[in-house]
């Protein structure tokens, strides 16, 4: 079977800093992130389906409860942090009760809160899918460029080691 990645185009080649001069540095670097984001969740989407059967917006959601390790977060936290409506956070929980990857429960204490934890079906499919998923990041991530990884620097000196754009 061929690798889904492999179907995705590369990222388009950034524009140079004449090209770019209407755009403050930050705002470039912001752009050039969103590319590279968006172009990692293109190769990752097929992964996630082929692995553990779920979407990437569900991902998120498993990935918020797999840091976890004192157990489940209240669906309007996981909202709150996805910045997703909570209607759509109640349907993705809901595909994810399904396939059995998660358990909802009430929160003691408020009737109205409800609580999200991966079940252990949850937690063996995501740490085995785990490599797999690393490696289809990681693939994107070495096809950034130097110009892009020096403007994405720009927005996190810290981890460049103090180098700008």
């Amino acid at each position: 079977m061929a690798d889904p990645a492999e179907s995705v185009p590369d990222l388009p080649p950034c524009p140079s800093a004449s090209e770019a001069a209407l755009l403050p540095a930050e705002l470039r670097a912001w752009m050039i992130l969103l590319a590279t984001t968006g172009s990692i969740e293109q190769r990752l989407g097929p992964v996630l389906k082929d692995t553990l059967g779920v979407s990437h917006d569900e991902f998120l959601v498993l990935c918020l409860l797999a840091g976890r390790a004192d157990g489940g977060l209240r669906m309007t936290r996981i909202a709150e942090l996805l910045g997703r409506p909570k209607t759509r956070l109640t349907y993705q929980i809901a595909c994810l009760q399904h396939a059995g990857l998660v358990t909802r429960r009430s929160v003691c204490g408020d009737k109205r809160g409800v609580e999200v934890a991966l079940t252990e079906k949850g937690r063996r499919l995501f740490t085995e899918s785990s490599p797999a998923l690393a490696d289809t990041v990681n693939s994107g991530l070495a096809r950034i460029g130097a110009e892009e990884r020096k403007a994405m620097y720009g927005l996190l000196p810290e981890v460049a080691g103090g180098e700008t754009a």
